[in-house]
């Protein structure tokens, strides 16, 4: 076989191509030829949060202070904070029920410290806090629109744990704690007050002062190691330490299948990793996927009341009233779900199977769903458009055979199972 000859172009050209790749080797780089992630959002693997009030090394044990995880502790038991006594952080994000709950009501919302008092929202848990990346917008190459991510809340509305804290804290509908005055005096009087002046130092009598240190106590407990155990049967599951059941399996299975299922679109997991931390079942991003209007909800008596989510979130980095936002809520973490008493942001579910029921037949048998007969009931008319129906489970017509059958969504439930940290069982 004849020798192709080398001209010089080619000499020189294969010459560059060996120095850019010395060059990449030497200061250690990998080529990866994949999809653009968002800047800031969750990488499976990724495990450093990205936020102002996290610690810089999630290795280093994520609080170095171990007396502020314990005052962060006796403050969210506290049930002294609210007004009138008897409602703590606790008596909505319940530890028996993996930091989330509903503080004794049945509407689907929490109920505050005062009767007829209910929150705007379902309660999220407070578990794997330390994982929420920021707020942030990306737009993702050939994508029709901007995608948001991360941030705390359903809509993401905040950044930071310390000041999270205060927004419960102070909500008439919640806590209805009053105002900085009165919580520094009921500090002052607690069991850790002593604790609290050697942490902080003699702040009581500057309230604005002691309220920053409750917070950021707070703080340190929510993202202390013992609020992301990782204990559950799929993290024993894959570290190689046990076996999933065939129904659990094959739940786990369609969890993965884009054209069943879809779950792991928005909740990404990584069986293949042994570590926890790449299966936080959530990439933070938002969607909207139409859940019924829950009537049972005082604010829905009026006809006009619309929660609209991501497109209310105001803040320096967005813009707020984002048309295409409205009706999109964050996808949670589905870590801990089947301990859960009340689904979606507006608390409309209480079966975690008529949840999985929902996103399977929602685009085949709407009527199921929507007893008013309107479909997409919970969001304006001129919003309806921004409701998912082009991605798997919901790109069907009604009629259709919808994607799941009852034995498959017994299947996704029994996985979603797995997911229950050992304390919650």
């Amino acid at each position: 076989m004849t020798q192709a000859k080398k001209t010089p172009t080619t000499v020189r050209v294969w010459s560059v191509a060996v120095a850019a790749a010395a060059i990449l080797l030497a200061a250690g780089l990998w080529l990866e030829v994949r999809r653009p992630q968002p800047s800031g959002a969750y990488v499976p693997g990724a495990r450093t949060p990205s936020r102002e009030s996290a610690p810089s090394s999630p290795d280093s044990g994520l609080s170095d202070n171990t007396g502020r995880v314990n005052l962060g502790r006796a403050i969210f038991f506290d049930t002294n904070l609210s007004v009138p006594p008897g409602t703590s952080c606790a008596s909505c994000h319940d530890p028996t029920k993996a930091f989330a709950g509903n503080h004794g009501s049945r509407l689907g919302v929490a109920l505050g410290s005062r009767p007829d008092h209910f929150a705007k929202r379902n309660t999220p848990s407070v578990l794997y806090l330390r994982f929420v990346r920021k707020f942030h917008l990306h737009w993702e190459e050939d994508a029709p629109l901007v995608d948001a991510y991360g941030g705390f809340f359903w809509d993401g509305r905040t950044d930071s744990i310390v000041e999270l804290v205060k927004q419960p804290l102070f909500n008439p509908d919640e806590m209805n704690g009053g105002n900085p005055e009165r919580i520094a005096e009921v500090m002052a009087s607690s069991a850790y007050a002593a604790d609290f002046e050697k942490a902080f130092g003699a702040v009581f009598s500057n309230p604005e002062v002691a309220l920053k240190g409750l917070s950021e106590a707070v703080n340190a407990y929510l993202l202390s190691p013992e609020m992301s155990p990782f204990s559950s049967k799929y993290d024993d599951f894959i570290r190689g330490r046990a076996a999933l059941t065939e129904v659990e399996a094959r739940g786990l299975k369609l969890f993965r299948d884009s054209a069943k299922g879809g779950c792991s679109a928005c909740h990404k997991l990584n069986d293949r990793s042994p570590d926890p931390s790449a299966s936080l079942f959530t990439d933070y991003g938002f969607d909207a996927v139409a859940v019924p209007r829950n009537r049972a909800l005082p604010a829905t008596r009026d006809p006009n009341y619309f929660d609209l989510g991501l497109c209310e979130r105001a803040g320096d980095d967005y813009k707020a009233q984002t048309k295409e936002f409205c009706g999109r809520f964050r996808a949670p973490s589905l870590r801990n779900v089947a301990v859960r008493t009340s689904f979606m942001h507006n608390g409309a579910f209480s079966s975690l199977r008529d949840v999985v029921a929902f996103y399977a037949t929602r685009a085949t048998n709407p009527k199921r769903w929507y007893k008013s007969g309107v479909v997409f009931d919970d969001l304006p008319e001129k919003y309806r458009q921004n409701v998912n129906v082009d991605k798997a489970p919901y790109n069907r017509h009604e009629g259709q055979t919808p994607p799941l059958d009852d034995a498959e969504i017994d299947a996704l439930v029994a996985f979603l199972g797995t997911l229950t940290d050992a304390q919650f069982r």
